[in-house]
């Protein structure tokens, strides 16, 4: 498989890791729109340019690694306008995960070393599930959400899209964290998390509330 590797990040380290171990990357090239990097190497690969080279490498799988679900979606969007379709995104998953039958992975995720799906797992398009994260029964983890290390669902919880969860944090079964939420490192999640809002701590609650009340 011929891969374009977009944003020159750490993740993008990490994932070109998962593609040597797997043996499929035969060819590797990367697209940034930082200038500094063009010319250098990154991972051991070259960084030839900017996204709008996108539509040159029209033989070659996609791979987006911005750490941010946001950053994902504006890029996949951009990649859209030229002509990069959805069959053009490779899903990358680590090869000590299982994916048991009747749980997936969409096209252009990345789910690293130590992640555990149980039974009826949904993972949708260009999310990325960091190390040793846990998703139980009837999880579904929405489009550009971001699950960092360590991550514990309960069962029948879903992440809406671009949903961010930090490391470390958990949440409480049935539950659902909002379309482009954050939930803080650590947290405990005990009650749905709204669209939009950062929450933190144990049990998480809003920030912008905490402050409201003067940090209690």
């Amino acid at each position: 498989m011929k891969l374009i590797v977009v944003a020159a990040s750490g993740l993008a380290r990490e994932a070109l890791n998962v593609a040597r171990l797997l043996g499929r990357a035969t060819e590797v090239r990367m697209l940034d729109d930082d200038p500094g990097l063009w010319g250098t190497s990154v991972g051991g690969h070259p960084v030839v340019g900017g996204l709008e080279l996108a539509g040159e490498y029209d033989d070659h799988q996609f791979l987006v690694c911005a750490g941010r679900g946001s950053a994902r979606r504006g890029i996949v969007d951009r990649l859209a306008r030229q002509g990069v379709t959805r069959d053009r995104y490779a899903p990358l998953v680590h090869p000590d995960v299982r994916v048991p039958v009747g749980c997936s992975v969409g096209r252009g995720s990345v789910v690293l070393a130590g992640a555990v799906l149980t039974a009826d797992v949904r993972i949708g398009d260009h999310a990325v599930v960091m190390p040793h994260v846990t998703l139980t029964h009837d999880d579904v983890v929405e489009d550009f959400a971001t699950l960092c290390a360590g991550v514990a669902l309960g069962g029948g919880v879903r992440v809406r899209q671009g949903a961010y969860l930090g490391m470390g944090c958990s949440v409480r079964e049935g539950l659902v964290v909002g379309v482009d939420a954050t939930l803080g490192m650590g947290a405990t999640l005990v009650r749905d998390l709204p669209d939009g809002e950062t929450w933190a701590g144990t049990p998480a609650r809003s920030l912008e509330s905490s402050r409201l009340l003067g940090g209690a």
